[in-house]
Formats: C-alpha cells, structure tokens, sequence
C-alpha cells in the first residue's frame, strides 16, 4: 500500500465526483448536501513506468503495482466539532488516514447547491479547517486535565508533559494547525498519540470547471490560501476526470489532447502525496514476480525487507542493490555484475528511490 488519503471539504464541493475519477468506482454523486454518509472505499493501483522497465528486464511472469487507498468522507459542515452535520463521525473518519486532500468548490453551478449559498474558496477552506483545529484542542484540552489531575497527585512527569502540551494548546487556539509547530522530540510523540487531525499532511484540491483548467482567480485565491498554511495545492477538474476515468487508454490519449492537457490529474495527486509524507518506491524482482512496495524515506534495508515479508526482516543477512539508472543504461544483471555496479549492503544501508533490491535472508 502506498498510502491512505481521505478526502474532505463541504458538502456538494465535488467529493464523490473526484473520487469517482480517482477509484473509477462511481459511488453516488448529487446535487444535495450528505449524500455521502459512510465513507466509500477505493485502492488505485499506482502505474509506474520503472516496475514496467525493471519487470522487462528482469523478465518476471507478473509484475505487483504499489497502491493507494482514498477514503471518500461525508461533508463536513459549520460546528461539525459541536455534533452539527455528521459530526464526530465525520471527524473520527479522518484520524484514519494517512493525509487529507481537501477538495474545495471553485465552479459556479446553479444546479449544484451550496452550504453557504455563495461562491468562496478561501472562506470554505477555512470553514473545515477551523472544525479541525476545533476538534483538536478538544482532544488536547482532555489530554491536560488528566495531567493536571496527575500532577496534583505529585506525578512529576504528568508535569513534564503539561509543559510539552500547553504551547500546543496555545498554538491551536490561534486557529493554527498542529502541523505548522515547531516542535522538540517530546512534542513531536505526544501530537503523534493523539492522532491530531491538524497534524496530518494537507493537498487543497481545487474542484474547476472545463472553463478554468488553466486557472481562475478563485483558484489563485486558493493556492495564494494554501501557500499561507504550508499546504499543498493541486487544480482538477472533477468532472473532466471522471469522464476521461470511464474511456479506454487511446481513447483518454485523444481527450487529453483534445482538452490541451498533458495527463489525467491523478499522477499529479500521488506525487504531491508521495512528497508531502515523505515516500519513496523500491523494486524487488524474480523469474515470478516483479514488485513496487513504498516505505518511507530514511529506511534501513532490513526495515525494507520487512515489508517485503516479516521473515525476511528477521532473518536479513545482506542487500544486493542495483540502482535503476544503472538497470536501465546497461540493460542486464549479468552486464551489472561484470561491470561491479551491484553494491553489497548490510542493515544499515538507507534505501533510495528506485532501488532494485535482492535481499539475502536466513529463513
């Protein structure tokens, strides 16, 4: 798996459209608030032209794609965090997952009805965001007053740990999101236990319409919005891709060609999503089976061969690793090994994007 991405925003911003595009699932859509009530499930395989250079190659049988999952997620509407709308439901929801892409309404639709009965991105934006922060000093405001009570008791490190919280609780409460803190080590863990929703990793996904595919000044607006809260920010056109999701590959070739764009918005969404959690792909391969698994920069090789098979980790002996632009310039292991551009690699070896890896394990 690549990784968990729910998608969030008001009611009737294009939520289920989008991941109709994304999934090709076709979930319902409507032109009323909450029809999305229980979150929809779909796992995209991730295409990546290197699996297909490495399963060439090697001359595997079958090649595995990474994958990602979206979470489709029920609208979320002014005082969510007070039980308005779908409420806690909708915000237990979102500590699932691994990063929010929050899609946003910047198209004019007379037949589509909007929450607040009027057209602004950067207003709309803020609604949700608030509703988190919100939530997030409910949860941290618990986490003190259990402290405070511990403290009393003469706990010295519930005392530590109140120090730790409180500029967090200072920060939210500036209608900051815990994600933009600076934190020490201690900071870092506690946000992490509490699954702050703020701290999770954000892509502002401007819904357009086939008019404003090169830009608007709602979605300048947007992105001007995103830049100031460190978030990511990525246009797409919801309807438009959903379209182009129910045709053949030739035939989306054509339609892309024909709309002057240069690929679907999905490639767009994954890098952006791999970037802002920190991901990277490694290859493994086989007569059998050529295959893409992601983990997160900064891994130690015998972490990586955990995720490969558990065995594998407990049993690592060393790494034979071939870099893929030496794969692809030189074409065959055999030519690899010749030429000594097969590097042996112990435990403590940090995997890098596009390694081809061979592990070697006791079992």
């Amino acid at each position: 798996m690549g990784f968990k991405c729910g998608l969030i925003g008001l009611p009737n911003a294009g939520k289920s459209t989008i991941f109709n595009a994304l999934t090709n699932l076709n979930v319902e859509a409507s032109a009323y608030p909450f029809c999305t009530i229980d979150p929809h499930f779909g796992i995209v395989p991730l295409e990546d032209e290197r699996l297909n250079q490495v399963h060439r190659i090697i001359g595997s049988k079958k090649k595995s794609l990474t994958s990602l999952e979206f979470v489709d997620i029920a609208g979320l509407v002014q005082g969510a965090s007070k039980g308005e709308g779908l409420g806690n439901q909708f915000l237990s929801h979102i500590g699932q997952v691994d990063a929010l892409a929050h899609i946003v309404r910047c198209f004019e639709d007379p037949n589509i009805a909007h929450p607040n009965k009027s057209l602004d991105p950067v207003r709309d934006a803020k609604i949700v965001t608030v509703e988190l922060i919100l939530k997030d000093i409910e949860i941290v405001e618990k986490r003190l007053s259990k402290l405070h009570t511990a403290s009393k008791c003469g706990d010295s490190q519930s005392k530590k740990i109140t120090d730790d919280l409180e500029p967090v609780l200072h920060h939210l409460y500036s209608e900051n999101e815990a994600r933009n803190i600076v934190l020490n080590e201690n900071q870092k863990q506690l946000v992490r236990e509490m699954n702050l929703l703020t701290a999770k990793p954000v892509i502002f996904i401007a819904n357009v319409d086939e008019f404003h595919l090169k830009g608007s000044l709602l979605v300048k607006a947007l992105s001007d919005y995103a830049d100031s809260v460190k978030a990511s920010f990525v246009p797409f056109s919801g309807k438009i891709q959903a379209e182009i999701a129910e045709l053949d590959q030739n035939e989306q070739i054509a339609f892309l060609q024909a709309m002057d764009l240069d690929e679907t918005g999905f490639p767009k969404i994954v890098k952006v999503g791999y970037d802002i959690l920190h991901l990277i792909t490694f290859f493994t391969a086989n007569e059998n089976d050529a295959h893409a698994w992601t983990i997160p920069e900064g891994t130690h090789v015998q972490e990586a061969a955990g995720k490969v098979h558990t065995d594998f980790e407990k049993g690592f002996i060393k790494a034979e690793v071939i870099k893929y632009d030496n794969l692809i310039k030189y074409g065959s292991i055999k030519s690899l090994h010749d030429l000594g551009l097969i590097d042996i690699h112990g435990k403590d070896y940090i995997v890098q994007d596009g390694d081809l890896i061979f592990f070697h394990v006791k079992i």
